[in-house]
């Protein structure tokens, strides 16, 4: 299986190389359209602000291609938010893949929402076998509103989508590569799809 991790400088992408090779898996890093397109499957992580991330992506061309890939393709984190249409981070337009709006944590609360919760209402193949309740590692100051796009469920003082899913793209607000056995197994279910 050809598994390509999108490398646009603002990744935490050893810890999802690792959790990948944990499944068997030895994927490339690229930020090469050509080896993206032909990827089997495409994961897109992200740590950092909105607004030079999607800077990086608009110089690569990279925000081009992603939204038009027929394969899998897994957002990790800010990867996820930049897959939404807008982003309250720097008042940063995303990619548009998910109709959804990407919104700042009220100031009262603690930021980031560093840790483990849960995710509930859970749907979709990448949460085949696995329970409402379960626990996943979190870290993230912005979070992307419930949608008919929410495929789980998480609380912080409100409810926001811990995932999301149209068509063929994913993405999760959590770290599946930090989740444990947990991420562990919603990464082997994508690999799946």
């Amino acid at each position: 299986m050809n598994v390509v991790i999108v490398d646009y400088g603002a990744g935490n992408i050893q810890s999802v190389l690792f959790a990948l090779e944990r499944q068997g898996v030895k994927a490339v890093l690229s930020n090469e359209l050509e080896v993206i397109e032909k990827a089997d499957k495409v994961i897109f992580p992200g740590v950092g602000h909105a607004a030079a991330a999607m800077e990086k992506l608009q110089a690569s061309g990279i925000d081009i291609l992603l939204p038009r890939l027929k394969q899998p393709l897994l957002g990790i984190c800010l990867g996820m938010q930049l897959m939404c249409s807008h982003s309250e981070e720097g008042n940063t337009n995303g990619l548009g893949i998910f109709d959804v709006e990407v919104i700042a944590f009220e100031k009262n609360l603690k930021v980031p929402h560093i840790g483990w919760n849960s995710i509930e209402q859970l749907q979709g193949p990448i949460f085949k076998g696995i329970d409402n309740g379960s626990y996943i590692y979190m870290v993230h100051s912005y979070y992307a509103a419930l949608s008919s796009e929410t495929i789980a469920v998480c609380h912080y003082d409100v409810a926001y989508s811990a995932a999301l899913a149209k068509d063929n793209f994913f993405g999760t607000q959590f770290h599946p590569e930090k989740s444990s056995v947990i991420g562990n197994k919603i990464l082997k279910n994508f690999l799946a799809i």
